[in-house]
Formats: C-alpha cells, structure tokens, sequence
C-alpha cells in the first residue's frame, strides 16, 4: 500500500467545504477575502483545540485565565507602540494597480509582482489596526480600534490578576480570543486571515531569571505539539535574527511547521522584557511593579510570552492529518482510502454509531447506544449507504472509532468496534463500550 501526505493547500480547501469544516464567508454573494466560515465539524474541532491549549495552560497552578474585551481604551494601543510602529510598507504598480508590501519585492531589482512592470510608487507606510467609532458621532475623540493582538489586555490586567488571585512570581496569564488585522496580502485558506482568533500567555518573572524561563517555554510548547500527535519531523525551532527581532523583544523563536507552501510560523515564543508593563505604567500614571517580599524590593516583571493562532493550528493539524492510501486489488483495480488522522482529542467526532441495517430492530437499539454515549462524546448516528461507504465517510472526517451495531447484536449483545488508523475490528460488549473507548483514547498512539 502506497502512503501518501498533503501535497497542495487545494485539496484540504475542498475536503472542507465538502465535509462541514470551512466554508467561504458570504460565499452566496461572491466571499468576502480573507475571511472564513467554520462549519459543524469546523466549529467542534476548534473546540477541541482551544480545550486543549486551555487545559495545557490552565491546568497548573501558576497560570491564570482572563477574557479581556476587544475594544480597549486607544491610549493602550499608543502605549504599546502599535498605533507608531504597527504599519507594513506599500507599494502601488503605476501600470496595473495592483498593491504589494514592499518587503516582499527584491530590494536589487523591484518589479510588480503582476506584471513585471518597474513604474512602482515610492513606498509608504499603512497602519494595520482596524479603526472604528464608538457612541453616536464620528469624530476623533470617539476612535478605537479592533485589538490586532490579544496581549495588551493581558498587560493592562496584571495588577488585578496578580491582587485578586494573591500570585507570587513567576505567574502567568493565559487568553483566548478574536484579534483583528488588515493583512495587505493574506491568503493560504485559513493561514493568514484579517479576523482571527489568538491563543496568548504572558508569563511575569523576576528580571535575570528571564532566559531560563525563556528555554523553558520552548521546550513545555514543543512538546504540547507532539502530545497532539504532530510529526516531529515536520517542526522546527526558527530563532530571529536581530534584524527580525520585534522592537519590545530581548529573545525570539518561532515554532515552525512545514505547510504545504513551506516553513511557516506556527507558534511564537518571546522574551519581551519589561517593555509592555513600563509603557503601560507610563502612559496610565498607575504603578505595574512586583515587591519581591525575600528580597525586599520592587521592580517591573519582564515577561516570557507564548502566542499561537487557533486558526493556524487548526490548519496544521489537518495538514499534519491528512493522508491519502492508494490500495491495487489482485485484478488491478485501485482504492484510494482518504483518512484525517487526528488525534482523538482533536477530532470533531469521537464515535460513530452505524446500524447495519434500516430495519427498526436494529435502529431502535443503535439509537439507544447513541443516547448512551452522547452524553458524554460527540457522536454520529448514520444509516444511509453501504457500511463500506460509511466507514470511508467516517475516515475522511478523522472520526477515530466506528461501531457497528449488526443482527447478531440482537442475539449475542456485542458490537463491531472498528479502528479508522489500523482498520483493525474488535467485538465488545454493548456494556463495555464506553471503557472500551476510553481506553482506545488513552492508549492512542501507544
């Protein structure tokens, strides 16, 4: 049997819409670009991911969760340095029209990447926050803007946390939430989008303590990625260059993930010293210190950040996921078997229940079972086809178990519990099923 991986964006685009995953947004008036819609199976996968960086995060006793508001006071965003320093360079071809970024034309020779013409404007710089108005009049005291990034709610936020939940340093402060950015070139499905949804921690230590706790970071979130059965071999530390470096950052490294477009940043991790804390003490007037009671003093915290995108690593696990397994039979014949392998905890569907048969003793029961479980796992009934067919639908949606529910059910009381990875059959009884998923997910990998 011949194995293969994802080899263009394309076909994942089209498993999704086919599938429930990911549509077009306002796709009935042409899509709007850049901008997804995330079906039934879309919506309880990303579920699952943020479950799991939540559990990961919060499930310790350093780190706290918060759920900051979008729209923030616009002196944060000034302080920060997003409303100066937040801007991409443009540049516009005379012939064509069409608009680039200017750093992504080759400095030597600059051409439009459309046409190949030279008549190119001078660069200048555009601003990539969303800006809007709040109360009834449009004027400038009433601008805010849609946060590009879900960590300056977490800054502003440190004194309150720190106070009402009594922490000690080093702590941290997780978030999950919507960000926005209007991206010049977005693009590759769900890669780089202008609405998306950020997975943040900020984690508070004692300046000279940072670099430790830096490589600490890196390690703990390069081995959540592999706790979600990610390949190893598709990952990479990527460290910045000083000419990378963003101007708040002592340190950084991209957790790196090969797409099928190349080497792309999945995950940042950030040593952004005492940057965001200082600004914020400055422009509020409010002091953002730590009194260190051993050692009697105070001091603003540096802070170690972790940042990744739910959409991008939505993205990479479908990519990571997919494989395509191309069967020829003893007359020649070929059988590509398509699977999402996801990792249980991942997968939008756990279980699916498939009565052999239409025939109401059979549907009564496998109906039961489905009650029975569903309280506890997302589960599918489905009864329309061949249970070929089923079994093949189950597979392309990376459901991990498919249980099938046969006439000698009736007599003997056992199900057939199918494997999607090894397509292995067990027989159980109807009493067992529920341990014997739990433990199928336990075990899984293993």
């Amino acid at each position: 049997m011949e194995v293969n991986k994802l080899g263009d964006l394309q076909t994942l685009v089209s498993l999704s819409k086919r599938r429930g995953f990911v549509f077009q947004s306002s796709e009935v008036y042409g899509g709007l670009n850049s901008c997804w819609d995330y079906g039934p199976l879309g919506v309880a996968m990303k579920l699952n991911v943020k479950k799991a960086w939540w559990k990961a995060m919060t499930r310790r006793r350093d780190i706290e969760g918060l759920d900051a508001a979008i729209l923030m006071h616009p002196t944060v965003w000034k302080a920060s340095g997003h409303i100066d320093n937040f801007t991409d360079p443009l540049v516009d071809c005379k012939k064509c029209k069409s608009r680039f970024r200017a750093d992504h034309l080759d400095p030597s020779k600059p051409v439009c990447l459309n046409c190949g013409s030279e008549e190119l404007t001078d660069p200048r710089s555009f601003n990539l926050m969303f800006k809007t108005h709040m109360g009834p009049v449009e004027d400038e005291g009433a601008v805010v803007y849609l946060r590009p990034e879900t960590a300056q709610g977490i800054f502003v936020n440190f004194e309150n946390v720190m106070t009402s939940m009594r922490k000690k340093l080093p702590f941290g402060i997780a978030q999950i939430g919507k960000s926005f950015r209007n991206e010049i070139t977005p693009g590759n499905f769900v890669f780089r989008t202008r609405e998306f949804e950020q997975m943040e921690m900020q984690y508070f230590v004692k300046p000279g303590e940072d670099d430790s706790y830096f490589d600490q970071w890196k390690e703990t979130r390069w081995n959540f990625y592999l706790s979600l059965g990610i390949d190893p071999d598709n990952l990479r530390f990527h460290p910045h260059g000083p000419d990378e470096l963003a101007h708040y950052a002592k340190a950084a490294e991209d957790v790196q993930y090969k797409f099928p477009m190349g080497w792309q940043e999945l995950e940042g991790v950030h040593n952004r010293t005492d940057f965001d804390l200082s600004q914020h003490q400055k422009f509020s007037g409010k002091k953002l210190e730590y009194f260190d009671e051993v050692a009697k003093e105070k001091f603003v915290p540096y802070v170690i950040e972790t940042a990744v995108g739910c959409d991008r690593l939505f993205l990479t696990l479908l990519c990571d996921a997919y494989r395509e397994e191309v069967s020829v039979d003893d007359k020649g014949k070929e059988d590509k078997r398509i699977v999402l392998g996801l990792h249980p905890s991942i997968a939008p569907v756990k279980a699916a229940i498939l009565p052999l048969s239409k025939k109401p003793e059979l549907q009564e029961p496998a109906s039961k079972l489905f009650a029975d479980l569903s309280d506890d796992l997302d589960i599918q009934y489905d009864e329309s086809q061949s249970i070929g067919k089923r079994y093949r639908r189950q597979d392309e949606i990376g459901t991990p178990l498919c249980i099938t529910y046969d006439f000698d059910s009736l007599e003997d009381k056992q199900v057939t519990i199918r494997h999607r990875d090894s397509m292995k059959q067990d027989r159980v009884a109807i009493d067992q099923v529920k341990n014997y998923i739990n433990d199928s997910f336990k075990n899984y990998g293993e």
